[in-house]
């Protein structure tokens, strides 16, 4: 196996340190450099992850923020199981699927205030704090508002969504600062936040009241039609729960169970594992096995990644090892099958991963769904306002039909991997439905065919565009992979197109390897991603 050289990035490795570093991974540097500076003043994981995520609103508002939903994965030295938050905000009681019906709507549309759900983020930051850090929010939100306040530069990412962003956003009021004269702001112009800084400034004091009902609380009631109401911003959004896991390569992996798609994740690598899959990532039945792992499953999504409540299977049934024995027994090693599968959504998402010194980790994830959401900011206060309401559909009688409090179907996939006590690896991504098509890729490279976290990172990756139901593989892949790798998948029966060589929107995966030689990888995909330690 020849391993593909990577582009030069920035910070793209920590490189091997002793035992006691502090590590923190996000797409962003400024962000990264945040959460080391907030453990620096004696913060942990749980304060860093805040300080990043809150930076991240800041300077990347396409991926993620206060207007979003998040969930951590937190593993504490010697407790088996990692403590689990869903922060994932819920349906407004103003609002009903007959409603949206009676519109003649067949499905919750993207971009529209109907698409509005409670945000979750607050809630995660003050459930985090309270239960698991060293600070208040109110220090770990200091960064983000002195770089709001002052200004920072655009990143090439930033300036090309505000690009494809303009005419969904242009005319918000919080979008003001993102397009200086009324253009997009433009690679490497430095912008400031302001009505942003006021707003963090606002919950740093006051707490979620500030948020929930104030100025950002009537914006997010005006937008959203009045499906939001004040009683439902009254409910905080936060609950620990159990997690998700599987006995996969020799560890444990952990993730978020519905409403969350994680599953999908863990199931896919069980059966692929299962099904004795060589261990050279650039053998064409390696990739054909991982690909057909993840369609073997990934048609079910719709149906099982539901509000809990009225979810047909629970997790621990749909990660049944009878189950997915029964499910790996349909895959052909020489040819591509025919599974149901649900549409592709695109993302807008912040994957974080840290550890402090003490070897707390944080596997954290954070998003506004479809790059900006809705399409809908919260008045002029910075805030825009995520559309994981079109995570729900009008089906009548559905599990995942619109209903009032019910959380929709998340996208948001965080991981967290140990062996018995101790932590091996925390692994996430953005890529809305295509994570755990990321995730058990790297998964695979770094766990099977044992690879270093960076090496893992560098391998080209494939995607599922989601076709219809029941059809054909039909996959895109960086050209990167070797001719023999295509030809394979080809030969099998696959439809194989390819895009760029370094393609931005599969990934940035952020990872932070404990098992090995002790060390954190960001992915080249993103040019601002950074890998940071102390």
């Amino acid at each position: 196996m020849t391993l593909p050289r990577r582009p030069e990035a920035a910070q793209l490795s920590t490189g091997p340190k002793p035992r006691g570093t502090a590590f923190a991974v996000s797409p962003h540097y400024l962000a990264s450099q945040a959460g080391i500076d907030i453990m620096a003043r004696g913060g942990n994981a749980a304060d860093a992850s805040i300080a990043i995520n809150a930076v991240l609103g800041v300077v990347a508002p396409d991926t993620c923020g206060p207007g979003g939903d998040l969930f951590a994965l937190v593993h504490l030295p010697g407790e088996p199981t990692p403590r689990t938050l869903n922060s994932s905000g819920r349906a407004g009681s103003g609002l009903t699927a007959n409603d949206l019906r009676d519109m003649g709507l067949g499905e919750i549309p993207l971009r529209s205030r109907w698409s509005i759900t409670v945000p979750g983020c607050v809630d995660g930051w003050y459930a985090l704090s309270d239960e698991l850090g060293n600070l208040s929010v109110a220090e770990c939100l200091v960064p983000a508002i002195e770089i709001a306040r002052s200004g920072f530069p655009v990143s090439v990412e930033l300036a090309e969504s505000l690009i494809r962003a303009h005419d969904a956003i242009g005319g918000q009021g919080s979008a003001v600062p993102l397009y200086p004269g009324g253009e997009p702001a433009t690679d490497g112009a430095t912008i400031k936040r302001v009505r942003l800084a006021e707003t963090l400034d606002a919950v740093a004091s006051g707490g979620r009241r500030a948020f929930f009902d104030g100025d950002v609380a009537l914006g997010i009631i005006e937008a959203s039609g009045g499906a939001v109401t004040p009683d439902d911003l009254a409910i905080n959004q936060a609950e620990w729960i159990v997690p998700a896991s599987i006995n996969v390569f020799g560890r444990t992996a952990w993730t978020i169970p519905p409403n969350s798609q994680g599953y999908l994740t863990l199931a896919t690598l069980w059966i692929f594992e299962s099904l004795n899959p060589p261990t050279d990532p650039l053998d064409p039945l390696f990739q054909h096995l991982l690909i057909e792992s993840y369609r073997s499953v990934a048609w079910e999504r719709a149906q099982y990644a539901t509000e809990p409540l009225t979810a047909p299977l629970p997790i621990d049934e749909l990660l049944n090892p009878t189950r997915l024995e029964q499910i790996a027994s349909t895959i052909s090693l020489d040819s591509a099958g025919r599974w149901p599968r649900p549409k592709k959504a695109p993302s807008g998402t912040a994957f974080i991963a840290v550890s402090d010194s003490d070897d707390m980790a944080v596997s954290y994830i954070q998003s506004n769904y479809w790059g900006f959401g809705s399409g809908f900011s919260a008045g002029s206060t910075g805030v825009f306002l995520q559309n994981r309401g079109a995570g729900f559909n009008l089906i009548q009688g559905h599990p995942n039909e619109y209903t009032p409090g019910h959380r929709p179907m998340h996208t948001l996939a965080p991981t967290l991997w140990t062996k018995g006590t101790s932590l091996e690896l925390i692994l996430g991504t953005r890529g809305g439905d295509q994570q755990p098509q990321y995730v058990a890729q790297f998964a695979a490279n770094h766990f099977h065919a044992g690879l270093c976290t960076d090496d893992s990172q560098v391998l080209p990756r494939w995607t599922m565009d989601q076709p219809e139901p029941g059809t054909d593989s039909f996959i895109t892949v960086e050209p990167r992979f070797p001719d023999s790798v295509i030809a394979g998948l080809v030969g099998r029966g696959h439809s194989v197109e390819t895009g760029a060589a370094w393609n931005s929107g599969y990934g940035p995966i952020s990872a932070i390897d404990k098992s090995r030689d002790n060390k954190a990888s960001a992915d080249p995909r993103v040019s601002t991603s950074a890998a940071l330690s102390m």
